[in-house]
């Protein structure tokens, strides 16, 4: 014990004659922990660029992002973060869609809050115009990122597709919901297929393509009678539709039909008659000519052709 003792006083004399202090020798002792709170590092540097976790182009006015025609006027919308620890804050963005239009390569992007297809985005372009000639396609862009401490980072593989096709319609059918033949009827259907998928904002404003509720109107007509799909007072713009045949004395309102969208085609549910006397059963066969309107548009902003098409398959009744 003694002997520890003297081993222990031996390296604590020393240490007192090292420092030199006046007034004699002096003791310091030194203790080992796992921690030190008034060492200890809170706060990182923020060595770490903005990144984006996704970017679209949106036509000014449609309803589905990533389709663009050219001449076509468009936002970039994109959702930007900064995972700096602490974050020094996002201080640009820009994008380089010099492939939709010349000469932008560093297009600024501004700090807000939008949601796109069902997607929030935090910053968004002014309104850019794609070149009036610009081939179809896959188009890619680019992000580029800074935060305020000057880290930066570009971000590409972000693609647009260039349409300039004008859709057409394809075909207009009818069924039946397996009760009378040639019989119009809560549960009968219609559909209209184009060519491509159409915009269903352009079709009813608002709507999205699920199944939302309309009115079926069959108008008597002395040599076929004619079919309209309304919203209210309001007729939707699906064209002209001769049903080539007598399905009504009168005129018909099918209220709470069901309308929704399956990539090209639209196809209506007939909700319940509200002059069901009205309604009669045709039994010759015939075959339904739709001309489409212009109004509808397809998801890059092409509107419809209005050359009209006659029902596929041999003649037969509707319904």
């Amino acid at each position: 014990m003694w002997s520890r003792g003297r081993r222990a006083l031996k390296l604590l004399v020393p240490l007192g004659l090292a420092l030199g202090l006046a007034g004699g020798a002096t003791y310091a002792a030194f203790f080992a922990t796992t921690s030190n709170a008034g060492n200890s590092l809170t706060a990182h540097p923020d060595w770490t660029a903005p990144s984006a976790s996704g970017s679209v182009i949106m036509r000014n006015g449609g309803n589905v992002p990533g389709y663009i025609r050219q001449g076509a006027q468009y936002y970039v919308y994109a959702a930007i973060t900064d995972s700096g620890n602490p974050p020094s804050g996002v201080a640009s963005v820009t994008a380089d869609v010099s492939s939709v239009t010349t000469g932008q390569t560093a297009a600024p992007l501004a700090a807000g809050s939008w949601t796109v297809g069902g997607v929030a985005y935090n910053y968004r372009s002014a309104l850019l115009t794609a070149d009036a000639a610009l081939a179809a396609g896959a188009k890619v862009y680019s992000l580029t990122m800074a935060d305020v401490r000057l880290n930066s980072a570009t971000q590409g593989g972000f693609v647009v597709t260039v349409d300039n096709t004008r859709p057409t319609g394809l075909d207009i059918q009818t069924a039946n919901s397996a009760f009378a033949v040639g019989h119009a009827e809560t549960g009968d259907t219609i559909t209209f297929t184009f060519s491509e998928t159409i915009d269903p904002s352009t079709i009813m404003a608002g709507w999205n393509g699920s199944a939302t509720s309309v009115t079926v109107r069959i108008n008597n007509n002395i040599f076929a009678d004619t079919l309209q799909v309304r919203n209210g007072n309001t007729t939707l713009p699906f064209g002209t539709i001769s049903l080539a045949g007598n399905y009504a004395t009168n005129r018909v309102n099918f209220t709470g039909s069901t309308m929704v969208q399956s990539g090209a085609s639209i196809t209506i549910t007939l909700g319940i008659p509200d002059r069901p006397t009205r309604l009669v059963t045709e039994t010759d066969t015939g075959t339904m000519r739709w001309t489409p309107s212009t109004t509808p548009m397809d998801l890059a902003g092409n509107a419809c052709m209005n050359t009209a098409v006659n029902e596929s398959g041999a003649a037969d009744v509707e319904f």
